[in-house]
C-alpha cells in the first residue's frame, strides 16, 4: 500500500532591501544645512530691510545764477556817448576813430572808418540813453539793448532822434570787455496790454465794519511817513512796510476795496499824500492784510 505524502510548496524568501540611513553626522549633510539655513536667514533679512529701503530719485536743480552788469551797463553807456557824438569839424571828426576805437574789436573798427565823413553837415549829442535789456549768451557773452537819443543840428535847424540799437559785449575772465557785433537797428519795448485782476469790494462785509477798518487804516497812513519804528509797530508787524521819513502830508484814502479770507482782511488801497518839498501830490498803492485781535493791526502786504 502507497502512502501519499502531500508537500506543501516552499516559501520563498523575499529579499530585504536595503535602506540607505544617512546620518546628521555626514558632512555633506551638514553642508546642505548650512545652505538652507543661510538661504532662510537672508530672505527674512532681505523682507525686513525691503520695508525701509527707499528709491533715491536724484533732481538736479538748477540754482539760479546771479551776473553782475554793472560793469558791461557803464562800458555800452560810456560807449553810447562817444560813438553818437560827433562836430562837423574835420579836426574833431579825424579824432572819432581814437574815442571808439578803444570799445571795438579790430573788425569792427575797420566797419566803422567811413560812419562819420569829414564832410557830414550835422552835429551829435546825446541828451539821453538808457539800456532796456542785457540778455546772457552764453559764459561770456552778452546782449545788450539800448536806446539813444540824439540832439541833431544841421545849420539852424535843430531835431531830437530817438533809435535802439543792440550789439554783443564780450567780458573775458579779468573783467576786460570790448563789443563784438556793430550797432544794429532794433525795437524798442513796447506797452504790454496785460491787465491784473480787478480787486473788488466784498459787499457781504457788514458796512459797521467796512468803517472802522477805513478808520483804521485812516489813522495809521496819516501817522506813516514820518512816523517812528516803536509808533508804527504798534499797528503793523514789525518789518511789514519799510520806514520811510518823509515829509508827505496825508490828504486821502482812494478807493479801497475789502475782501474777507478767513480770519483776516484783504484790503487793496491807493493813498494820496503831499511832497512838502515838491508840492505835487503823490498816491501811493497798497495790498494789505489785516488781522483784529485786541485791535486792528496790518500783519501782511505785497
Amino acid at each position: 500500500m502507497k502512502i501519499h505524502i502531500e508537500r506543501k510548496p516552499k516559501k520563498e524568501k523575499v529579499k530585504k532591501v536595503k535602506t540607505i540611513h544617512v546620518g546628521t553626522h555626514k558632512k555633506s549633510v551638514l553642508f546642505l544645512w548650512l545652505i538652507l539655513t543661510g538661504s532662510i536667514a537672508f530672505g527674512i533679512y532681505k523682507n525686513f530691510t525691503a520695508i525701509d529701503t527707499h528709491t533715491i530719485h536724484e533732481t538736479k536743480t538748477n540754482e539760479p545764477v546771479i551776473v553782475d552788469t554793472h560793469a558791461i551797463e557803464s562800458f555800452t553807456l560810456n560807449f553810447i556817448k562817444d560813438y553818437y557824438t560827433w562836430e562837423n569839424k574835420k579836426e574833431v571828426i579825424e579824432q572819432r576813430p581814437e574815442k571808439i576805437n578803444r570799445y571795438l574789436t579790430a573788425e569792427l573798427q575797420v566797419l566803422n572808418i567811413d560812419t562819420i565823413r569829414t564832410d557830414i553837415p550835422t552835429n551829435s549829442t546825446v541828451s539821453d540813453s538808457q539800456i532796456w535789456q542785457i540778455q546772457t549768451i552764453d559764459g561770456q557773452n552778452y546782449s545788450v539793448v539800448y536806446m539813444v537819443k540824439q540832439r541833431i543840428t544841421e545849420g539852424e535847424e535843430t531835431k531830437n532822434s530817438v533809435s535802439t540799437y543792440r550789439i554783443t559785449v564780450y567780458q573775458d575772465s579779468d573783467g576786460n570787455l570790448v563789443i563784438t557785433t556793430n550797432p544794429t537797428i532794433w525795437t524798442m519795448p513796447k506797452l504790454s496790454d496785460y491787465q491784473p485782476d480787478v480787486f473788488l469790494n466784498d459787499n457781504n462785509i457788514e458796512e459797521s465794519l467796512q468803517e472802522e477798518i477805513t478808520n483804521f487804516l485812516e489813522t495809521f497812513f496819516k501817522l506813516y511817513p514820518n512816523g517812528s519804528s516803536s509808533e508804527l509797530n504798534y499797528y503793523m508787524v514789525e518789518s511789514t512796510l519799510p520806514i520811510i521819513n518823509r515829509n508827505f502830508v496825508y490828504s486821502e484814502l482812494i478807493n479801497p476795496s475789502i475782501q474777507k479770507k478767513n480770519q483776516h482782511y484783504l484790503v487793496k488801497v491807493a493813498v494820496k499824500y503831499l511832497n512838502s518839498e515838491t508840492k505835487s501830490e503823490d498816491v501811493s498803492q497798497y495790498q494789505l492784510t489785516l488781522e483784529k485781535t485786541e485791535n486792528w493791526k496790518i500783519v501782511g502786504s505785497k
